[in-house]
Parts: structure tokens; C-alpha cells; sequence
């Protein structure tokens, strides 16, 4: 890694990002701790463990196979790092909800989010993400 110490933080936060914009499981895997948590604020959902981090990952990319973040910021304060992105896909299959599973519409959607990250030894150990639900789903046409 080149640049600065907050420049190669910064990459280590992205790569679990990197590594599901190319649905590549073991990319995540291998950027993360093993006890990683991922908290998904907008839908309530928390995993703790990559194998359950996977699961609701797995099932984003089932629904929308080319959703994909694109990053606008980052910033470091001390092990945290803050990621703003744009999410962006099309829902080509079902989406699993907590009431159920939505039947593929073939919209887009386009929105913003925030990923707060905390690192440890060059990994994400954790990361909740913050974004608007109701934009997604209103775009995609499901109320």
C-alpha cells in the first residue's frame, strides 16, 4: 500500500465494499475480522460473524447481481473510518424482506449512504450502515 496512514486505512475500510461490488465472498472474508459485525441500520438487520455477514450480503447480490457502491468520501478519526458512497442496481431477483420475500421488478435505484467502520489490525471489525430504505424501495415501486 502507498500514500499515508490515513490513505491506506481508508483502502482497508473499502475493500469488504470492493469485495461485494464484485461479488467476491472471499474478498470480504479476507478484509474483515472474524468476529466481524455488520449492522444494517435502515432494515434492523445485525450480523455478527462473517458466515451471517454472507447471508444477507449473498442475498442483496441475489436480488440486485449489479448493485454496486461508488465511493465519494472517507474520513479517519483515530480507528474509526466514515464512507460515503452511492448504491446503485437493478432488482432482477427476489428481495427477502422481514415480511417476506418481494418478487423481482426489474427497477433501479439509486441512493446515498453512510458506512461507519471500526478497524482493527488493518481489518473492518465492524461497520454500520445508514441508509434511506424508503428512497430504495420507492424507486423499486414496492410500498
Amino acid at each position: 500500500m502507498e500514500g499515508t496512514l490515513s490513505d491506506q486505512i481508508i483502502d482497508a475500510a473499502k475493500e469488504p465494499i470492493i469485495g461485494f461490488n464484485e461479488k467476491d465472498w472471499s474478498k470480504v472474508a479476507a478484509s474483515v475480522t472474524p468476529g466481524y459485525v455488520y449492522d444494517e441500520v435502515a432494515t434492523h438487520r445485525k450480523a455478527e460473524g462473517i458466515a451471517a455477514v454472507l447471508d444477507i450480503w449473498k442475498a442483496w447480490g441475489a436480488g440486485f447481481p449489479d448493485s454496486k457502491a461508488t465511493f465519494h468520501g472517507a474520513c479517519v478519526s483515530g480507528n474509526s473510518v466514515i464512507i460515503e458512497v452511492t448504491w446503485n442496481g437493478t432488482q432482477t431477483g427476489p428481495m427477502l424482506t422481514p415480511n417476506g420475500e418481494v418478487p423481482a421488478t426489474g427497477k433501479s435505484f439509486s441512493m446515498r449512504a453512510i458506512m461507519v467502520n471500526e478497524m482493527e489490525g488493518g481489518k473492518v471489525a465492524s461497520t454500520r450502515q445508514y441508509f434511506d430504505l424508503n428512497t430504495m424501495l420507492s424507486q423499486l415501486g414496492i410500498s
